[in-house]
């Protein structure tokens, strides 16, 4: 009988650069590829991340010849079928570091499966990088020079034969999860991932530090989703960088996602609760009609609801725009911030709990920046600034669309701003920016 190896697919769903799937492969003379389906998780992630985790495993299954095992349950119950079935001598699996992820592994090992683990799904895995105090960094900046000096290995290539067992097609247990009516949803997979990568090298990484905040042009990388699914490795993006200032301000992005997760792996329960505690002692409403607003993209401000509407359409959001729209929520309504992280996670086909969990604190202001809470971004300044034509909202507002330029972004100075139907504006900012500062003046130390 040939030596098998199980190798569990989690947040790595590609063949290139995966150090997990080689190591599996160079112990076994076959491979047993399999993805657990969580049904509880997916239950909540919402239908656009599910139709987008749905087209992932198909892309795989397709690189892997059709030998995908795609089964749902409880991972222990699963894996101990799988190796009797099979007599698997190991499990490969990629190190988890989010708090969900380590808790599982946790329970499996405790169940007496041993899972060989490889790799991350980081250039630098989270609890490396520390200062010479040998405490972790709690600042972005200092984290940064300390991770570029650390440095990655470089990326490693395909296998050059990957030999899977034979499956039975009533083994397939694939999700038949479509996307949602009048979502468009971006393509999804290890292919699309490469694809998209090699677009943003050749359009827009050269003009990345100029282009990356406006919100109507392709000029992001769009990646953010590949990385999260595991369809692209981080290493493999920053081997393609150069020395020019778009490579480095792309760099840093990078670098933001892996700060994000290691301040998250040394505080876990900074995925639901705040990093900074006394803002749990801050005023906040309870949400109501406002909130129901700013979810369906109806505040009245322009640059805030085409950013919402973007949100649900597509399942996707600038990344400009989510700082605005987070700040309108915290700060004009008044709203703790684990409400707009669950809006979020429920549509973003990007969620990764690190990175929205802290991105979400940064604008709060209860995050890893020293004084953030004093920044508070005007909704209509921000639009005209990186919106300056009013193309993005005439995309995603359609009752604006008559309108053009900073028109756009102020519909209540024009006499036929509202003419087609646009809603006034839910709340004043000014009068909420003084009321959200007074708030913090009640809590501060």
């Amino acid at each position: 009988m040939n030596n098998r190896a199980i190798f569990w697919f989690r947040r790595d769903l590609r063949l290139s650069d995966n150090p997990a799937l080689l190591a599996a492969i160079d112990e076994s003379d076959e491979i047993v590829p399999i993805f657990i389906m969580d049904m509880e998780i997916a239950n909540r992630a919402g239908d656009h991340r599910r139709a987008y985790l749905a087209a992932s495993l198909a892309s795989l299954d397709a690189s892997l010849g059709g030998r995908l095992k795609v089964i749902s349950g409880d991972p222990v119950v699963v894996l101990r079928e799988l190796i009797s079935e099979y007599n698997a001598t190991s499990v490969h699996v990629a190190q988890e570091y989010a708090p969900y992820g380590v808790a599982r592994d946790a329970r499996v090992e405790a169940a007496g499966i041993h899972l060989t683990k490889t790799g991350s799904p980081y250039a630098i895995a989270p609890g490396r990088i520390r200062k010479s105090d040998d405490t972790p960094y709690k600042v972005y900046t200092p984290f940064f020079r300390a991770w570029a000096t650390h440095g990655w290995r470089a990326p490693v290539g395909v296998p050059k034969k990957i030999v899977c067992v034979e499956i039975k097609s009533s083994e397939r247990q694939f999700p038949q999860w479509g996307i949602p009516e009048g979502v468009s949803l971006p393509p999804a997979g290890e292919s699309a991932a490469l694809s998209r990568w090699k677009t943003f090298q050749d359009s827009e990484l050269e003009n990345y530090d100029e282009q990356r905040n406006l919100a109507a042009i392709d000029g992001t990388s769009k990646l953010s989703a590949h990385l999260r699914w595991g369809e692209i490795h981080p290493r493999t993006l920053l081997a393609g960088l150069g020395k020019g200032t778009g490579s480095e301000i792309f760099r840093k992005e990078i670098a933001w996602r892996e700060f994000y997760a290691d301040v998250l792996h040394h505080n876990p329960h900074t995925s639901r609760d705040y990093y900074a505690p006394r803002f749990a002692n801050m005023r906040y409403d309870k949400p109501s009609e406002n909130f129901d607003a700013w979810c369906a993209g109806k505040t009245g401000y322009p640059f805030v609801d085409a950013a919402m509407r973007q949100l649900v359409q597509e399942g996707w959001m600038h990344n400009r725009t989510r700082m605005v729209v987070a700040s309108f929520l915290v700060k004009d309504l008044h709203l703790e911030w684990q409400h707009g992280a669950n809006f979020f996670m429920k549509y973003l086909v990007d969620n990764d709990v690190a990175s929205n969990s802290h991105g979400w604190q940064w604008t709060a202001g209860c995050g890893t920046d020293a004084s953030p809470y004093y920044r508070i971004f005007n909704p209509v300044e921000q639009g005209k600034r990186f919106d300056e034509d009013g193309a993005y909202v005439r995309k995603y507002v359609p009752e604006l669309r008559h309108l053009s330029g900073i028109a756009t972004h102020e519909p209540w100075l024009h006499a036929d701003g509202y003419s087609q139907g646009y809603v006034q504006r839910t709340v004043d900012h000014a009068a909420e920016r003084h009321e959200s500062l007074a708030r913090l003046a009640e809590i501060k130390i």
